[in-house]
Formats: structure tokens, sequence, C-alpha cells
């Protein structure tokens, strides 16, 4: 018996010409076609020296192909490395020397920068995947490649992908799932939300994190299910294929964009059986106004990196504006006195721990870091503030370590410091988060100058565009004569919070 996640995707796939993706420009993957592509492009793999456990590094734009590659990485008991397309070189060095892949993947307009990146990095192999499943070396290599391929048996705790998280010391992190977490928190999610062979999913999600790909892919596979595949949140997109869905999941942002169209109305939204939203809060009054508008509850669900998703508002019954729902069936949460780990009784806040299947092996190569967030019992310290109420339902009320998320994205505010901190002119600066009407939070960056120094806004932004991915980039750069400490020194981002919380009104 194999624990390879991929033998419970070949287990409830429907009949080979049933349709597993659709594009936006009419493309069509079937399930024949998933199991045919991945198998060649697991053999393309194989011949270029990827065998079990290697990691193999993926920067590239949306596709149907992306997704196939990754199911090829599990057939071959090969780890998937997604990466943010929007990752600088810069970056990209620090992912590749620390995760060492077997092979690159990368989009082919960037194949010279990036292959010679890698092979400094002592990786030999770059391919390239274009976005219109004819482009690209990988596909070319592909085209002469045997379907055939027996997938390997591997345990459950074998990792099927790390996906790094940003590091509050400004170096990232690895976090490593396992088959078996993805496998539990997809087929528990399928269950929860009913999804079955007839759903199809509205996907304008990125496929780079756990949103994008292992909810919304993952659970589609295990229910034998199709989805329509656009490229980006795009409101002509999506009111064109709102009729031929019968669900959507997306980040806040989404919900907020597609209230300020007209079209978005009951009607429109007459066949969808369900609405998800993740990765950031909602704000309460984007749920009630969306419930107006079109008769339907979103649900909210709370999830991480880590852990992939740990509770989720019900199907049927309450679905809690401002809370992320209860514990899933097979998750453990509670709320602890952060300072002491004891648990504390609902209704009183602290920081969140969660224990289940769903929770990852570790962050890689850092035993020291995954130590420090485990307890002994093995419950994860999430670095979330929350309280759980009578009923059960958990609210997120803060979030430690000062993490800004925008537009659904994990900015870890030291990061940014210290490229700000390295501009010439720069004393010192403080990253933080307040309100925004469309991203929900808004990076923002308050900065004191050395004497003499003249530098602007627009200097401070030009530097950090050839640094940093763009949703890492502050919205607004702002220039103090000093940053608010309290006794002991540090900077007080809880008032840089509540003197900007207007800002983006």
């Amino acid at each position: 018996m194999t624990g390879n996640l991929f033998a419970r995707i070949r287990a409830a796939a429907p009949s080979r010409d049933r349709t597993f993706i659709e594009t936006h420009d009419g493309r069509i993957i079937t399930y024949g076609d998933l199991f045919d592509i991945s198998g060649r492009y697991a053999n393309v793999l194989c011949a270029a020296g990827v065998k079990f456990g290697d990691r193999v590094v993926v920067q590239v734009e949306k596709s149907p192909e992306c997704v196939l590659l990754y199911l090829a990485c599990l057939r071959l008991g090969a780890v998937y490395l997604p990466l943010n397309q929007a990752y600088t070189l810069a970056e990209l060095d620090y992912f590749i020397g620390d995760s060492e892949p077997r092979m690159v993947v990368c989009a082919p307009e960037r194949e010279a920068e990036i292959a010679a990146l890698a092979q400094g990095l002592g990786v030999e192999t770059t391919l390239t995947l274009g976005i219109d499943g004819e482009t690209g070396s990988l596909i070319e290599r592909a085209g002469g490649a045997p379907t055939d391929r027996d997938d390997v048996v591997c345990s459950p705790d074998d990792l099927a992908a790390i996906l790094y998280t940003s590091g509050t010391t400004g170096r990232s992190k690895g976090a490593m799932l396992t088959h078996r977490n993805l496998q539990s928190n997809a087929e528990t999610l399928k269950d929860i939300w009913h999804f079955t062979g007839d759903d199809v999913l509205l996907n304008a999600l990125p496929i780079f994190h756990t949103h994008g790909l292992f909810v919304a892919s993952n659970v589609t596979l295990m229910a034998g299910g199709s989805m329509i595949f656009l490229p980006r949140l795009d409101p002509e997109l999506i009111f064109r294929f709102l009729p031929g869905s019968t669900t959507m999941m997306g980040v806040p942002t989404f919900y907020v964009r597609l209230l300020q169209d007209q079209r978005l109305s009951r009607e429109t939204t007459a066949h969808i059986r369900l609405f998800v939203s993740g990765s950031a809060p909602l704000l309460a009054e984007t749920h009630a106004e969306w419930q107006s508008r079109t008769g339907h509850a979103v649900l909210e669900r709370y999830g991480m990196t880590e852990t992939g998703m740990n509770t989720s508002n019900p199907y049927d019954g309450p679905r809690v504006a401002g809370s992320v729902g209860p514990p899933l069936p097979d998750v453990e949460i509670r709320v602890v006195d952060p300072e002491t780990g004891v648990p504390l009784p609902n209704g009183e806040i602290g920081m969140i721990e969660v224990k289940g299947p769903n929770v990852f092996k570790g962050y890689w190569r850092m035993p020291e870091k995954t130590a420090a967030e485990f307890r002994p019992d093995g419950f994860f310290i999430t670095g979330d503030l929350g309280i759980i109420d009578p009923q059960g339902y958990v609210s997120i009320v803060g979030r430690g370590k000062d993490l800004v998320i925008s537009g659904g994205y994990n900015v870890y505010p030291k990061e940014v410091e210290t490229e700000i901190d390295s501009i010439h002119g720069v004393d010192e600066s403080a990253v933080f988060g307040v309100p925004h009407p469309d991203f929900g939070e808004g990076v923002t960056a308050v900065c004191t100058l050395k004497s003499g120094a003249a530098l602007d806004e627009a200097q401070v932004l030009s530097h950090l565009a050839e640094r940093l991915a763009k949703y890492k980039q502050p919205k607004r750069v702002l220039f103090v004569d000093a940053l608010p400490r309290n006794t002991m020194g540090k900077v007080q981002k809880a008032v840089l919070r509540e003197t900007y919380k207007g800002l983006y009104k």
C-alpha cells in the first residue's frame, strides 16, 4: 500500500474524457490528458536525473501544465517547490541556494538569467514552461516521451512539497509538506464542503501557494471535479464564467472588487452553490454586503502555509461574519497564554496552536526553528492570536510578529525593513500594515533619515522594485523625525498602525 497522494488522485478520477481543466481561451485538459501528460513530464524529469526526494523549483506563470508538472513530481516522489513569479533574481538566489534542487523550471523569457543563476548554484538542469501548452523546453522534450509511468511507492510521511514562508528575521523558511498533510486536508475539505464530480470550481487564484494549488486543485481532484482556470482576478472573465461554475474560491480582494461591479447580483451568482474566502481576514461589512447583493453567505476559513486549512465555517449551519468557524473534524485547536503556553478557557484571547494530520513536518534544514515552533505534545504554535467562543467558533484577533497580509500574501516587515535600511541615507525604518480598501492591509513604511541625507518616496520605491516582489513593496513610504519607542527602546508598531490607520481611506 502506497502513501503517495497521486494514488488517491488516481482512485478518485472519473472517466478519461471528463474535463479536468478548462482555460479562459478554450483549451481543455481531460483526466486522460492529466495522466498522459503528467506521465510524460515525469519521464522527462527522470531522464534529467530527478529522483525520489529531489527538489524541483518551479517559477512560472499560471497554466494547466504547471499543475500537471506538480502531479508529475508526486508520481516520481520528487518534492515540488513553487515560487511566486514576481520574485527577483536576488530572492531566487536564496531559494535555489537553500533548497539545492535537482532542477529549476522557469518561464521561457527568463531562461538566460535564471539558468545562469542556477548553474552558479550547482543546478545543472534548467527547463522552461510557457503558458500556452506549446512552448518551453519541458513541453518539447515531453513530446517524445512515453505516457506510461509507474508511480513511486512512498510513505505518507515522505515530502510532497516545500513552500517557502517569509521569516521575521528576513530569512525565508521552507515548510516541508508531506503526502499525508496534503491528502488529509484535501479529503476533509472535500467532505465538509460537499464537493462532488459535478462541481466546477472557478479558480482565479495563483497556484504557487497553499490556497490556489493545494486547496483548490487538490480538493477538485479528490472529488473528480473540474476547474475553470483563469490567469488572474479579472472581473470580465469572472462574470463570463460564473454561469458555468458551481463554486469559487478567492481572497477578500476578490470579493471587494466584485462588489464594485454592477453586474454582481442574485441572478449572476444563481448557479453558484459555494463561495469560499481565505488567506486574509474578510471584513464583516464585506460579508454582509455580499450576502445582501447575492443571497450567498461567503464561507470563511483559516489556514496557513505550514498547516493547510485548520478551521472552516460550516457548509450547513451559521457562517458567522468575522469568524473562521470551528476546527476541521481531524484538527485540534487550542488557545494558550503566549508567555506560559498554558491553555486558556473559551472566551479568552491567546496564541492559537494546532495539531493534526495537516500540520507540516517542519522547516527545511532548520531543526532548531522547527523545535521552537512545536510544543512537546505536538501542537504547532501558529503565531496568530485568537479566541474561541462558546459554540467552538474561532476568531482571529491579531498576529504575533507583526505579519502583514496584503492581497492574500504574507509580508514579513523585517524583510522589507532590511532592504530599506540598506539604502544610502536611511537611518532606520519600520514596516507595518494598516487597513486598505482593496488589499485588506497595505504595506506601509515609515523612515528616518541620516543627518544631511536627501531622499524621497519615489527613490525608495525605485530601489525596492529591484529587490522585492511587487506584493512586498510598500504602498506608501513616509518620513518622520523619529520612530515611536517604548521605555525599552522597541519601536511601537501599534502606535504607528493607530497613527496611520486612515492612510488609505
